[in-house]
């Protein structure tokens, strides 16, 4: 009687870990399909492959598959053979991909060099941002493992089924992660990394807080005219029930203005809302005291949605907007003269701000706050309340 080889502990121990690192990494880039097909849209750029661009997103689909499901197969011993091979290709290729990166990026950190590096690797989406030099260094404890397992491939048990049936969970880990990434591409990812997820204080965040400032009085003593006393304006007023004299025995030097809290700079700079006079407006909609605005998000405006923009729900928020006197306001990366002849396709009622930027190096702040276009953002008192994908529009203003 043949007696199946039991896997050793060692190996098992390996393997799992293995195998859940790389579905936790295929999950974060497919957590947001979108930011993930962005971040391939930069290597490609970087590699000199613009003429990639159109289909950057779709290509973001291959890896992230690819990683869940040698994971997935990895950790349940499906085609334990054929999924190791597979780790050590993928590994390889990332491994000699990152050592150049972080050479590259060093080159142009230390000695001037411009070869357009892509700064984050991505290789967690926007979970865990690393360096190239940190994702190299990660790729080197990696491969260790995966080099491991690759000559103890036959030491790991295949699952107890049929090749058909081993087949068959193959397919269930590749229907399970790509209509995950489905989901989230629709509506919006599960898992907000963005500095514009819900309960997120955005005013911290974006917004450049001004110091600040009293009003203040000096008095000189007549006698002892070293001596300087500084008051406020309601000390002004309550001044003579202590010191029923005081006028008598000071003068009056000057007015100045004392800073009480210091100013704060904003934590991200490069969000703006402009008008088409250039005057900033993200202020005014974006602070504690703002009660409710709604703001839409539309980084790129020919791309677009049209049901997104001429949506039955988005229009009856807009009037409910109007009737309860709430802001309504929209902001893109696209210039005042596009946003113009948009206005007038669309037949827009509400203002669309600018925020400029530099097309290649950004920082692309409308495009990252909602994974849609047009995406929606409630804000009130600075606070992230709700966002919405253009597809699941709130019904009413509440």
């Amino acid at each position: 009687m043949n007696r199946r080889k039991k896997e050793p502990i060692w190996i098992l121990v390996i393997r799992i870990a293995l195998a859940l690192l790389f579905i936790f990494s295929g999950l974060t880039k497919a957590v947001d399909p979108i930011g993930w097909g962005i971040k391939m849209d930069e290597y490609f750029t970087s590699f000199g492959m613009s003429f990639m661009h159109p289909f950057s997103f779709y290509i973001g689909f291959i890896p992230t598959i690819a990683e869940f499901l040698l994971g997935f197969m990895l950790l349940f011993r499906i085609k334990v053979k054929w999924t190791a091979i597979g780790y050590l290709i993928f590994m390889t290729f990332f491994f000699f991909l990152t050592l150049w990166l972080a050479i590259a990026e060093h080159l142009e950190l230390n000695y001037g060099y411009n070869l357009g590096v892509v700064r984050d690797c991505g290789c967690f989406g926007q979970a865990i941002e690393m360096s190239n030099l940190e994702t190299f260094l990660k790729n080197v404890v990696i491969i260790i493992p995966t080099i491991i397992i690759f000559r103890k491939r036959n030491s790991i048990p295949e699952i107890k089924v049929s090749q058909f049936g081993q087949l068959i969970w193959a397919s269930i880990g590749t229907a399970l992660v790509f209509g995950f990434q489905m989901y989230c591409l629709f509506n919006l990812p599960v898992v907000d990394f963005s500095n514009w997820k819900k309960g997120d204080n955005v005013v911290d965040v974006f917004i450049d807080i001004p110091a600040k400032k009293e009003m203040v009085f000096l008095y000189k003593n007549k006698i002892d005219t070293s001596k300087i006393v500084t008051l406020t304006e309601n000390q002004m007023m309550t001044i003579t029930d202590s010191l029923p004299t005081f006028y008598d025995d000071f003068d009056y030097v000057d007015r100045e203005d004392k800073v009480t809290s210091p100013a704060v700079s904003a934590k991200k700079t490069g969000f703006n809302m402009l008008d088409k006079t250039g005057s900033d407006f993200a202020s005014s909609f974006i602070n504690k005291d703002k009660n409710q605005v709604y703001i839409l998000f539309m980084h790129n405006l020919a791309e677009a949605s049209e049901k997104g923009v001429n949506n039955e729900s988005l229009k009856k928020i807009i009037q409910d907007c109007k009737i309860k006197n709430i802001d309504f306001v929209a902001v893109t990366n696209d210039s005042p003269d596009q946003i113009m002849a948009f206005t007038k396709k669309h037949n827009i009622t509400f203002t669309i701000y600018h925020n400029p930027i530099d097309p290649i190096k950004g920082p692309f702040m409308v495009r990252d706050a909602v994974r849609s276009n047009p995406g929606l953002i409630l804000i009130k008192n600075g606070i992230v309340v709700n966002k919405w994908s253009w597809r699941n529009y709130p019904k009413e203003v509440k």
